[in-house]
């Protein structure tokens, strides 16, 4: 449960904090968010890992040079935390299911 509440803590304050200026900044240029994220929030994890790793991709389906290009020191603290908390979440969950799932 606790690994499931900071993970909704990162997420929350990633996308309020650092998609929403990114976001904000990228609109000022005419680049609108990606039209295949309709409000599911897919495109964090994305935006996350384009900071973290600083990288542009050859192909990406978000604008990775237009994320860079905006992206604060707070943003990349942000980015490190919500990456790692997933990661955390998610292998507690398998370990879980590993565990606890019923024997059929």
């Amino acid at each position: 449960g606790f690994a499931f509440l900071i993970w909704g803590i990162a997420i929350f304050l990633f996308s309020r904090i650092s998609v929403k200026h990114i976001e904000r900044e990228m609109a000022k240029e005419g680049i609108e968010p990606p039209l295949w994220d309709k409000g599911i929030g897919g495109r964090l994890m994305m935006y996350a890992i384009v900071i973290v790793t600083n990288k542009v991709a050859e192909h990406s389906l978000v604008n990775d040079s237009a994320i860079l290009r905006h992206t604060r020191t707070k943003d990349y603290s942000l980015a490190v935390f919500l990456l790692i908390s997933s990661v955390v979440f998610f292998t507690l969950m398998g370990v879980a299911y590993y565990l606890y799932a019923p024997v059929n």
